[in-house]
This record gives structure tokens, C-alpha cells and sequence, in this order.
């Protein structure tokens, strides 16, 4: 893997973009544990043609790569779209400082308290806005996904890890510091008693990395979520398991969540949600089972609507959803 570490252009002027009207367009950009993502996004939801470019990040990679890889990526979708935005959208994987505009994910250490923001403004005379990524998720399937027309509801990603948005009163829910969504965190009750050193959390449970590592650990050979897929779909015993583990700890969160907040529904994508034909169902059953009251049992789990673009098209939706 490779990292650009110098410029492309005239960084930071892009005098030659200053020109002309600002159309209602934003930049989007999304940072993650093994890639950036950047493309411009019209005030439809739409990521224009031809403007969205992918950059490589990883926790093996320098500052200066990251940061390059970051900029670059952001720069080649303004240079590819050619002229003004009327704003730059960010999501990235956590925790972020909303107040002074800083990242520090926790799978790329070596950014930690990059000032985002500042780094960003050179692209637009508009504003720049930053959110969690999953709430940025939540954002766009409540603004043109499967969570359009509720006023409570969730956005989250089961994936190699877990992470959400909430949307309460037809509102974004961004949280003091903006990292209320993190539910891969939460605490849940131990499965096995025996098991030792064992990260009980909702992520260290059911996402994608750890239910491959729970089922290694009984035995199980494969290496991908793809292969325990089609393990599970052969109906080997391991597979179907460890799958089923996931799905039920997914559940079990919700039902806490939706008695807490009164949820309506959740939308799910992420790679790993798409295990099995019957892993969302598996969820829905677990959340219903594990509510003790009859509202949230009302909740109801359905897929993600915009897949890999919501991250996208969500940062774009912070400078340009109403």
C-alpha cells in the first residue's frame, strides 16, 4: 500500500476554483480505519459523477501520510468537480471534538488531535462541519434513506466495528463533546463465564472481527466473514453460532436503547449485517425479546437504505439538510 505525501496543485488556494457562483453543493469526506472517502454531493443527496475519489489510511501509516492521504483525497474531488462548494461536510470514525474541530480515532492513532476542520476550510468560503461517523450514517438514511418520515430513530453500521447516530424529535443528536452514537461501547451481560480476557462490549461481541475471532477460537477454520457466510448458509454448526451470538448481542443493545429513547426504528448496514439472509430478522427477534415493555417492543429493525454511500452523503447533509 502506498501514500501520497505531497500536494496535488496548488494546495491550499485553489484560486482557480474562486470564480463564479457557489452552487448549493457540498464536499463530503469520510475517514475510517483503512480509507478516506471524498466526493461532492448536490442538495438532492446525490454524489455528482466523476467527484468521488478514495484515499488509503490505515494504523501502519505515518501522520504525514495520513494527513496527506486525507487532503489529497479531498483535493482531487474539488480539482475533479471544478468549481466552488458551498460548504465541506466531515465524518470520521472517533471520538471527534466538535468544539475545536479535532479527530482521534481510536484505529488510526497516529492522527490523534488532527484539527480537521482548519485543515479543511481552505476549500470552501462556507462553513465545515464535523460528526462521528455513524451519526453522519443516522443523518442520511434520515434524510434520504430508510429512516425518512420517523422523529426517533437510529442509523447504525455492525461491520469490523460498531457504531451509530441517533435522531431524536426529527433531530440529529451529536451529544456534548458530538460522539453520542458510540454503542459499540456499551457494556453487555457475559455470555460465557469461563471466558477470560473477553472485551464485553456490544463490538467486542458482535462485530464482524470479533465473531471471526469467537468462532476461530471454537474451532471454526475460516478466516473472513464472508467465508463464516457461507459457512452459516451450509448450515456448519461453528458458523451458524457465532452469527447468531452476533445478531442476539445486536439485539439485546437495542431493546436498551429503544427503552431508553422510545426508538420507532433502526436501519442497519455495514458489511457484516449482510452475513446472512436472516441476520436483520435475528436482530429483530433478540431486540423484541429483550424489551420489558410493550413500546419498545414496537421497534423495528430494517436495512440500511443507501449502503456505502450514506457515509457521504451524510457529511454532506450537515451543511446542506435542513
Amino acid at each position: 500500500m502506498s501514500f501520497p505525501v505531497r500536494w496535488i496543485g496548488s494546495r491550499p488556494g485553489l484560486t482557480a476554483l474562486q470564480d463564479g457562483a457557489v452552487m448549493h453543493e457540498a464536499l463530503a469526506i469520510d475517514i475510517g480505519g483503512t480509507k478516506v472517502e471524498a466526493a461532492v454531493v448536490d442538495a438532492e443527496g446525490r454524489i455528482l459523477p466523476g467527484t468521488r475519489f478514495r484515499g488509503p489510511t490505515g494504523a501502519a501509516a505515518t501522520r504525514e501520510e495520513l494527513v496527506a492521504s486525507i487532503l489529497q483525497t479531498a483535493e482531487r474531488s474539488i480539482a475533479a468537480h471544478g468549481r466552488p462548494v458551498s460548504g465541506v461536510g466531515i465524518g470520521s470514525a472517533g471520538p471527534i471534538g466538535r468544539t475545536d474541530g479535532t479527530v482521534s480515532p481510536i484505529n488510526l492513532p497516529r492522527l490523534a488531535d488532527f484539527p480537521v476542520v482548519a485543515e479543511l476550510r481552505c476549500f470552501t468560503s462556507g462553513p465545515v462541519e464535523l460528526r462521528l461517523d455513524g451519526t453522519c450514517i443516522a443523518l442520511a438514511e434520515h434524510w434520504q434513506g430508510a429512516l425518512r418520515g420517523t422523529e426517533n430513530s437510529m442509523g447504525i453500521v455492525v461491520s469490523t466495528g460498531i457504531g451509530g447516530g441517533i435522531i431524536l424529535g426529527s433531530r440529529l443528536v451529536p451529544g456534548t463533546s458530538g460522539n453520542a452514537g458510540h454503542l459499540g461501547q456499551m457494556q453487555l451481560r457475559r455470555r460465557e463465564p469461563d471466558a477470560v480476557g473477553t472485551p464485553w462490549t456490544l463490538e467486542g461481541i458482535a462485530s464482524g472481527t470479533a465473531t471471526v475471532a469467537w468462532a476461530r477460537a471454537q474451532g471454526w477454520t475460516g478466516t473472513t466473514g464472508e467465508q463464516l457466510g457461507a459457512d452459516y448458509a451450509a448450515g456448519t454448526e461453528i458458523a451458524i453460532r457465532a452469527v447468531r451470538r452476533s445478531a442476539e448481542a445486536v439485539g439485546e443493545a437495542l431493546g436498551s436503547i429503544t427503552t431508553l429513547l422510545d426508538l420507532e426504528r433502526v436501519a442497519i448496514g455495514g458489511g457484516f449485517s449482510r452475513v446472512s439472509p436472516d441476520y436483520l430478522d435475528l436482530v429483530q427477534a433478540a431486540a423484541t425479546a429483550a424489551a420489558l415493555h410493550a413500546y419498545a417492543r414496537e421497534l423495528r429493525v430494517v436495512p440500511a437504505g443507501l449502503d456505502a454511500d450514506g457515509p457521504l452523503i451524510g457529511a454532506a447533509a450537515l451543511v446542506l439538510a435542513d
